[in-house]
């Protein structure tokens, strides 16, 4: 262990910590309060990880500006104060640079520098890490901090390159913006970003083409100012609330019935879901307690939400199109929106259906389909990214015997808890698959691993332990344990990214543990009150 935080080694830190988001800024301040040396590395120009990246129109958090914060620091949920209901990207930049500054975070912080190898050298022990700027540093300890939304994907089109427009995605948009005045505009995709961008593309753009292979279940946001007196209110209890979230079953301060949709009546049902489409937000799953565990008691939930895109789409041609079939609504990740079914009511927007009709090629005057040919000035791609795995596996990573993670996990990712893998020792994972990540309140996710990991870090230290290595067996048994409780709802009939069905190629495996944040969390710590079986340390 080093002796003070302040002067790390630059090629020697105690622990290197991959990404500067959510995630990596916790993880970098924590590991200094153990006394660790820590090195921060980031690809980026600035802190802020997926928020550094996704600016594009429209860009906001799904999950309330209270809640989507740090708890770790009162002095800092005291003093900051946000301006919406839902947080808009550069709010949620300037707190992460403020929290990056408050707690004097970035001297340890190497930005535009990208981890490109790391190898673990059982002599060591310890991880022999390289970066894209021809860089070595040693570590004993390495913390992906790399996101779970954060390797933008293109889809490999035929023709890309012969576009003489513009093209952007979503997840890496540019730093100046986008004028899209007088341009005719294609968008491929209508995922999160894809509904939160459209309208705002749509208002700008003389023409707005939008490219849509499955229709998407999405809820208005209803965002809003954030009322001061609600802000002081909840200020005034906020650790009484915090306790509570860390224990939902989701991260988040929402209303969560527990009454079954199908022991009540069709009136109260219905009046049920007409309160949650007007409060807006993703509270609306929380309508009744088995909406992802029922196949009925869904069908009134999505049949109600057919009803409400029938109501505000005029064309009733265009609502059909825009209606989701197939999978259960919640099984794919629902989006939040502000106008967006009422864009298709605008004359300058044109629905594509690409199921029926698929993208052929890109041409140089715009995207030709099997039906048609659709000359633009620009095109967006709001395609996602390589969920949950892509930027862990874009790193060649490679534990005991040389084996490589990319071959581990080449039939799906395997872990413990979600934060280790057998063969790689002293590797850690913040929000990694097997862990509830995507399906909960990521900051209130991040916290926790964040602090799990730190403490078997001291539990380590304290007994004189160099290595510390996720036990194949109890590994298998979580695996085992993930996907049986996947398999009692309904999450895995969706072909989402959660289970990789967005990647040509990559395996399909429902990578979320849906059981619940608290239920996660009670579990973790129960292996800490343990002394950590399921790892082997020496």
């Amino acid at each position: 262990m080093a002796d003070s935080p302040a002067s790390p080694s630059p090629a020697h830190p105690d622990a290197v910590v991959v990404g500067a988001g959510f995630a990596g800024l916790y993880a970098l301040h924590r590991l200094r309060g153990l006394g660790l040396s820590v090195r921060c590395l980031d690809a980026a120009s600035g802190v802020g990880g997926t928020w550094f990246w996704n600016r594009y129109p429209g860009a906001r958090c799904d999950v309330e500006s209270m809640d989507y914060s740090y708890s770790f620091s009162p002095e800092l949920e005291q003093e900051w104060v946000w301006t919406e209901r839902y947080p808009a990207q550069p709010e949620i930049l300037r707190y992460l640079e403020h929290v990056a500054d408050r707690f004097d975070l970035r001297r340890d912080i190497r930005l535009e520098t990208r981890l490109t190898r790391a190898v673990f050298d059982e002599r060591g022990p310890g991880w022999d890490l390289t970066t894209d700027r021809g860089e070595s540093l040693r570590t004993r300890f390495l913390i992906m901090a790399t996101g779970c939304l954060s390797t933008a994907r293109v889809p490999g089109l035929p023709g890309l390159d012969s576009f003489q427009g513009a093209t952007y995605h979503t997840g890496n948009w540019p730093h100046e913006g986008v004028d899209f005045g007088g341009r005719r505009v294609g968008v491929i995709g209508t995922g999160s970003s894809g509904t939160q961008a459209i309208p705002l593309i749509a208002a700008q753009a003389a023409h707005t083409t939008v490219f849509q292979r499955t229709a998407n279940f999405s809820l208005p946001a209803r965002n809003r100012p954030l009322d001061p007196a609600e802000e002081r209110a909840m200020k005034a209890r906020y650790r009484e609330h915090r306790v509570m979230v860390r224990y939902s079953p989701n991260g988040t301060g929402r209303r969560n019935n527990d009454q079954s949709a199908l022991e009540v009546s069709p009136e109260a049902r219905r009046a049920e879901y007409e309160a949650r489409w007007r409060e807006g937000g993703g509270g609306f799953i929380g309508a009744f307690n088995d909406l992802l565990a029922d196949e009925r008691a869904n069908d009134t939930a999505a049949d109600f939400i057919r009803s409400k895109i029938r109501e505000i789409v005029h064309d009733p041609a265009v609502a059909e199109r825009l209606i989701p079939r197939g999978f259960p609504v919640g099984s794919k990740r629902v989006t939040v929106d502000t106008g967006y079914y009422a864009t298709y009511n605008r004359d300058n927007v044109t629905l594509v259906d690409v199921g029926s009709s698929p993208i052929e090629k890109i041409v140089p005057t715009g995207i030709r389909t099997a039906d048609a040919t659709y000359e633009l000035d620009s095109i967006v791609f709001a395609t996602g990214f390589d969920a949950i795995t892509g930027a862990v596996l874009a790193v060649d990573i490679r534990g005991r015997g040389g084996r490589s993670l990319r071959e581990k996990w080449a039939a799906g990712p395997r872990t413990y808890l979600g934060l280790a893998t057998a063969g790689f020792p002293n590797l850690f994972l913040i929000t990694g698959p097997g862990s509830p990540s995507v399906i909960s309140n990521m900051v209130v996710s991040i916290e926790q691993h964040v602090d799990w990991i730190a403490d078997l870090l001291h539990h380590a230290e304290r007994g004189g332990v160099v290595c510390a290595e996720a036990d194949e067996d109890a590994e298998d048994t979580w695996v085992a344990h993930v996907n049986e409780v996947a398999d009692r709802t309904l999450f895995p009939r969706g072909a989402s990214w959660y289970t990789g069905a967005n990647i040509p190629g990559k395996p399909r495996i429902f990578m979320p543990y849906v059981g619940g944040v608290g239920t996660y969390r009670r579990h973790c710590e129960s292996i800490a009150e343990r002394g950590y079986p399921g790892f082997r340390f020496a």
